[in-house]
């Protein structure tokens, strides 16, 4: 048998180190795409000039096209198979990606349980992204729901123990960031680190009605294999499940209108992909200010931030029921760290 069926439940072992398959340099062409995908505006991201003026060489690749370039090499060994994308922890942006840097990936798998069905369980893994030259450019753990393929004896349930939240000493400031002659009107907002207070919640008003033709483009520019965006046979329901990054983008894009100046995302505390998005839902956000700290890097602050996309104009600012549970309209449920002038 030549080609992959994919990797089940019971084919994992704990402390297995994964080298995912197939690098990619990426070039002007993944920006310039991720920007006609979502409404990316942020000035850092978008102008070597700004980028610049704030201390580095040029602008850097956008944060989250790391991030789905070097989730989208471990989909074939990790979640061709997923039932869903469950969750992230300690995720850290470690150095920019620059344009003409070949990127790949490996994962080790630091936790198995089975679910009490029988007929599935979930892998943890930690995920690094590599450049070419072997410096880790982002890393992050992230746990997944897979379809078991046979009847094997359950193994020894293992949670790994994961930080809450990273602290403004766990993540890294890109060397010679400077905002202290940050400009606000290129910018797009007045609003400064300062501005923000902790409990402050913003409604970011824009929303974008996902199609089925840009995720597929997503999915593919992403490489992102996995069954379940692909095969509208995959599910009972006939539909295809929209890859949980492509919802990321869209909201952390949209949360551009009040938060322009969160320039640049250095570390990922914790997120859930609470209920399925499928083409035809309108998406929209709102964010809330967790915590703000201190760095050492001149007039660069960070921010901490929740950011809730839900679909269809749901109430303002609702999360979860009095059961505790995410209400049905809510999409996804993101904390992070951001880099602001102060």
């Amino acid at each position: 048998m030549k080609t992959n069926p994919g990797r089940f439940f019971e084919d994992y072992r704990l402390g297995e180190v994964i080298a995912h398959a197939v690098p990619r340099t990426v070039s002007g062409g993944e920006r310039a795409l991720y920007h006609a995908l979502y409404p990316a505006r942020h000035a850092l991201y978008s102008s070597d000039e700004f980028a610049r003026a704030s201390g580095l060489p040029a602008a850097p690749m956008d944060d989250l096209i790391a991030f789905h370039t070097v989730f989208g090499k471990t989909v074939p060994d990790i979640s061709l198979n997923a039932i869903a994308n469950l969750g992230y922890a300690e995720g850290r942006w470690l150095r920019p990606v620059w344009p003409g840097d070949t990127l790949r990936s490996e994962s080790e798998v630091i936790g198995l349980k089975e679910n009490s069905n029988g007929k599935s369980g979930v892998v943890y893994v930690r995920t690094r992204g590599l450049n070419q030259r072997g410096a880790a450019v982002l890393e992050y753990v992230r746990w997944v729901m897979v379809r078991k393929n046979r009847a094997t004896p359950a193994p020894e349930a293992i949670v790994p123990e994961l930080k809450k939240s990273l602290t403004a000493g766990d993540f890294v400031v890109p060397e010679g960031l400077d905002f202290s002659k940050y400009d606000f009107t290129l910018a797009g907002e007045p609003h400064r680190w300062g501005d923000y207070a902790l409990g402050e919640k913003i409604d970011h008003v824009d929303g974008v009605t996902v199609e089925e033709a840009e995720h597929m483009l997503a999915t593919r520019l992403w490489q992102n294999t996995a069954k379940v965006h692909f095969d509208a046979t995959n599910r009972e329901d006939g539909r295809r499940l929209i890859y949980g990054g492509h919802v990321i983008s869209l909201a952390r894009a949209l949360s551009f209108n009040g938060l322009a100046n969160a320039q640049m995302i250095v570390a990922l505390n914790a997120g859930a992909h609470a209920n399925p998005c499928f083409a035809g839902d309108t998406v929209r956000a709102w964010s809330e200010v967790l915590d703000k700290a201190e760095t050492k890097a001149p007039g660069v602050g960070a921010i901490r931030l929740r950011l809730v996309a839900v679909k269809h104009g749901a109430g303002e600012f609702a999360l979860k029921g009095e059961d505790g549970k995410y209400l049905p309209e809510v999409l996804l449920d993101l904390d992070y760290w951001a880099l602001m002038p102060v």
